[in-house]
């Protein structure tokens, strides 16, 4: 039997870059080596692609890049796989791909940038296209798109960094719309990175800087009393639903500390919640999912509130996958183990053709 040639992306340009490492060297350790020929593709911090045939060891402490290796470059020229440089002696070498798996988070890599370079190329790949990801990542569009779906999303509005933007007309303005506390989110970024709950104008001047940090664009919600629930969703047309997860925390919301080191927060898989409103949740997922275009994989987090309505939250296109993320822990609860999981995406990137 051939073995299907796949590319894993991993790291990138983005707030995430960690993140992505721990996600890649999961799916790394678990592709069945019996069925597919691997070619790892590195992708520092500066966003140089390199070609490494090392340890996932190196890969999880990021000392990966250490040492020569060569530069990649994704054809666009017929030819459906990477150009691999020898810049000892100037030659360069094919790598015929018939699949990537990109493994990256955030900006760059899960807001429609690889994909569209992926469709260009004429290369399946696993997830969402470059339409689908870059909307899911986009939390105002999220918003806007699940609204008119009729999902339920948090009251919000958006505001662009400018030299005319004024914080004390903004803060007004969000007042009337809006009741604090209000969540300040940078519209495109994940991992809770450069999120701020804010309850005061010193809180929300400050909260608007930190996620200007990370995007020019920021999304103002206001706060949905309650606790966060999720589910994995796995399907092109035919949908495959995990199970329904919650989060405890203590903190103020799940940020990024908390989403890797749970020192406050605990999981629990599956929720402590009533049959009937997993179902709900399940099914707000799968709208969710249609209504954003998804394909292959994205986890949807919502909002339990305590007279039991559920409101959307975010979804993301690319979720954690180490061995202790939410989404392969929900549908490992449903019988899909993490081998599985890696071969049923790649044949679920198999099916789409651009």
């Amino acid at each position: 039997m051939n073995k299907t040639r796949l590319a894993i992306l991993f790291g990138g340009k983005s707030d995430e870059y960690p993140v992505s490492l721990h996600s890649a060297a999961a799916v790394i350790d678990n592709v069945p080596k019996e069925l597919y020929e691997v070619t790892l593709i590195g992708i520092t911090r500066e966003g140089k692609w390199l070609h490494y045939e090392g340890s996932t060891d190196k890969i999880n402490d990021d000392t990966w890049h250490e040492g020569p290796l060569s530069p990649v470059l994704l054809d666009m020229g017929g030819f459906k796989g990477l150009i691999k440089l020898n810049e000892s002696d100037n030659t360069y070498e094919r790598i015929e791909i018939d699949c990537i798996f990109p493994v990256l988070h955030g900006r760059n890599g899960e807001d429609g940038t690889i994909q569209g370079m992926c469709q260009m190329a004429g290369i399946p790949f696993v997830g969402c296209d470059m339409t689908s990801s870059a909307l899911s990542m986009d939390k105002e569009y999220t918003h806007m798109i699940c609204e008119m779906a009729g999902i339920k999303t948090a009251p919000f509005m958006s505001a662009v960094k400018s030299k005319d933007l004024n914080t004390k007309d903004l803060y007004e303005e969000a007042l009337k719309k809006l009741s604090l506390p209000i969540f300040i989110k940078p519209a495109n970024n994940g991992s809770s990175i450069g999120i701020s709950k804010v309850r005061n104008y010193d809180e929300f001047e400050k909260g608007l800087m930190e996620a200007f940090k990370y995007d020019r664009k920021v999304v103002l919600e206001s706060n949905i009393e309650g606790f966060e629930i999720g589910c994995a969703v796995v399907g092109n047309e035919d949908l495959l639903i995990g199970e329904v997860d919650e989060i405890d925390t203590k903190n103020d919301f799940f940020d990024y500390v908390e989403k890797y080191s749970q020192h406050n927060s605990k999981i629990y898989c599956p929720a402590r919640i009533s049959d009937d409103l997993k179902a709900q949740a399940k099914d707000i997922a799968a709208k969710t999912y249609k209504a954003l275009g998804c394909r292959g994989l994205s986890r949807v987090d919502m909002f339990l509130t305590p007279d039991n309505q559920i409101y959307l939250n975010e979804i993301n296109t690319i979720p954690g996958l180490t061995g202790l993320s939410r989404y392969p822990s929900m549908l490992k609860k449903i019988g899909i183990e993490y081998k599985d999981l890696i071969v049923k995406l790649v044949d679920l990137a198999m099916e789409m053709s651009f």
